[in-house]
C-alpha cells in the first residue's frame, strides 16, 4: 500500500488556474475529508469526470469553490489512484488546500514523485519519465515535438528489439550451458554473429544522433572570442536584450566566462563571454584565459569577433588558429561603422559576417546563419538520443557488443562471450530502466520539480 502524496502541479505562481494533485491508496478518501461535492460524494463519481463542490480546510472553513476529477488505478498517471483540484490560482489558494490535505493525511510529495511512481508502477520506463522534465523545460517548438515523442514512447519502441535480441542470446545461452544433457538447439555461433552484429549495427546508428540531440535538448554551446575589447561582452548583451555583462573600455573588463541563454531566430544559443584571450601577467586574467580556451574546446560553436577598425594582430591570428579546432566556426568583423581595414578574404572562416555591433547591424543575418548549420536534417519525433546517461548506456552496450564479436572471431568460449553478451544487455536494461540501480534512479528525478 503506498501513501498518499499532495502537491501543488502547477506551480506557485498567479494564474488563472492552479491544481493540486494527490496520489495513493486512501487519495480518494483523504480528498473527501477536505472536498464537499454538490451532487454525489467523490468515491461514487464517475473516472475522470469533473465534479463541483467547496474545498474547505480542517475548521470547515472554505478555502475555494472548485472542480475535482478522481482517476483510478490502474487507468490514471502513476498507476494509482489519484485525484486533482482544479482551483482559483491564488498561491495562497493552493497553499491553504494543500495545508488541509496534509492536515487529512496526505504528505508532502518530493521532487519528481508522480513520475517516479509511475516509473515504478510500470505505467513508464525511464526514457519516458526524463522525457516528461524534457518537455516541461523545452523552450524551442523542435525540442518539445522530441520530448513528446519520447514521453509517447517512440524512443523505447526503437530500444525494445535490440535488448529482446540481446536477452534472447542470453537465454539462449545459459539454457545450452546449464543444460547440456537437454535436447536444445546449439549454438550456432555463425547466426550469433549476425545477430549481435545487426544489433550493434543499430545501436552505432542511434549513438551518431546523440550530438545534434543534445544541442536539440540543451542549445548550441557558443564561445564568443577574440582578443580584449574587440566587442565580445556587447555581443553577448546584444543577442540578450539587456546588459547580462560589463562592458567597458579597459581591455581585460571580463575576466571570468559569463554565460547566457538565448534565442536566435529558431536556434537556442548558451552564449560564453569569455575573457580577452592573450598574454597576460595579471594572475586573476590568465586564470580567465585559461577558462576561456576550455570553454572554446567544449563549445559547438566558435564565434570569433575582431575589431574590424584595425589590423589584425598576432593575438588576433592565435585565437583563428583555436577556432579551427572547433566542430562549427564563423567570424565576426565589428566595427564595420568606424572602416573596413580588417577584409573577409584575411579570415579562414567558411562564413564571415560584418558587423557593427554598437549600430546593431549586419547581426540580421545570424539566425539564417545559425538555422543552416544547425537547423533541418535531424528528426525530432522522439527517435533520437538527447541525453547523456542514455548515450554513455548505449555506448558501453555497443563497446561490449563489439567486444563479444571479438571474441566469436577469435573462438572464444560460449561462457567468455556470455559475459560481454550480458554487460551490453545489463547496459541496454539502464537506458529503459528494466536494469537501473535505485542510485541512479534517484539522480534522475531529482531534475524534477515538486508537483510533476
Amino acid at each position: 500500500m503506498s501513501d498518499v502524496i499532495a502537491a501543488v502541479s502547477t506551480g506557485r505562481q498567479v494564474c488563472a488556474i492552479g491544481i493540486i494533485r494527490l496520489s495513493g491508496d486512501g487519495c480518494i478518501a483523504v480528498a473527501e475529508r477536505v472536498f464537499t461535492p454538490l451532487s454525489k460524494p467523490l468515491h461514487e463519481a464517475a473516472n475522470r469526470k469533473l465534479v463541483m463542490g467547496t474545498l474547505h480546510d480542517a475548521h470547515g472553513r472554505v478555502i475555494d469553490q472548485c472542480m475535482a476529477v478522481c482517476s483510478r488505478q490502474p487507468h490514471s498517471y502513476t498507476g494509482e489512484d489519484t485525484v486533482e483540484f482544479h482551483c482559483h490560482g491564488s498561491p495562497a489558494v493552493l497553499a491553504a488546500g494543500l495545508e488541509a490535505l496534509y492536515h487529512a493525511g496526505a504528505r508532502p510529495a518530493g521532487r519528481g514523485e508522480f513520475t517516479k511512481r509511475a516509473f515504478l508502477n510500470g505505467k513508464m520506463d525511464l526514457t519516458q519519465a526524463e522525457a516528461v522534465i524534457d518537455l516541461i523545460e523545452a523552450d524551442t517548438a523542435d525540442a518539445a515535438a522530441n520530448a513528446a515523442g519520447q514521453v509517447g514512447g517512440v524512443l523505447q519502441k526503437k530500444l525494445a528489439p535490440i535488448y529482446e535480441e540481446l536477452v534472447n542470446l542470453c537465454s539462449h545461452f545459459h539454457a545450452v550451458l546449464d543444460y547440456p544433457d537437454e535436447d536444445i538447439e546449439d549454438f550456432g555461433l555463425q547466426n550469433y554473429t549476425a545477430t549481435l552484429r545487426a544489433a550493434a549495427k543499430e545501436l552505432y546508428a542511434l549513438l551518431q544522433t546523440y550530438g545534434q540531440g543534445r544541442i536539440l535538448r540543451q542549445g548550441v554551446a557558443a564561445a564568443i572570442v577574440g582578443r580584449p575589447n574587440v566587442g565580445k561582452s556587447s555581443l553577448l548583451n546584444r543577442l540578450a536584450g539587456f546588459d547580462r555583462a560589463i562592458v567597458t573600455d579597459i581591455p581585460g573588463t571580463t575576466r571570468d566566462t559569463v554565460e547566457e541563454s538565448v534565442m536566435v531566430g529558431s536556434t537556442r544559443l548558451r552564449l560564453i563571454d569569455t575573457a580577452g584571450i592573450r598574454q597576460t601577467a595579471d594572475t586573476v586574467e590568465a586564470m580567465g584565459v585559461e577558462r576561456s580556451k576550455k570553454a572554446l574546446e567544449e563549445a559547438d560553436l566558435a564565434i570569433f569577433l575582431c575589431d574590424g577598425s584595425q589590423k589584425l594582430t598576432q593575438e588576433d591570428r592565435d585565437i583563428i588558429e583555436l577556432c579551427m579546432d572547433a566542430p562549427n566556426a564563423i567570424a565576426l568583423i565589428n566595427k564595420s561603422d568606424l572602416g573596413k581595414t580588417v577584409q573577409p578574404g584575411e579570415l579562414p572562416f567558411m562564413t564571415i559576417l560584418p558587423v557593427s555591433i554598437k549600430e546593431g547591424t549586419g547581426l540580421e543575418l545570424l539566425p539564417e546563419v545559425l538555422e543552416e548549420m544547425f537547423g533541418g536534417g535531424m528528426p525530432c519525433d522522439g527517435s533520437i538520443l538527447t541525453n547523456a546517461r542514455q548515450y554513455d548506456a548505449c555506448r558501453r552496450a555497443y563497446e561490449a557488443m563489439l567486444e563479444s564479436l571479438k571474441g566469436l572471431k577469435l573462438g572464444q568460449t560460449p561462457d567468455a562471450v556470455l559475459t560481454d553478451v550480458e554487460a551490453a544487455m545489463e547496459a541496454m536494461g539502464e537506458v529503459t530502466g528494466a536494469t537501473v540501480r535505485e542510485d541512479i534512479t534517484a539522480r534522475i528525478f531529482e531534475r524534477f520539480c515538486v508537483g510533476k
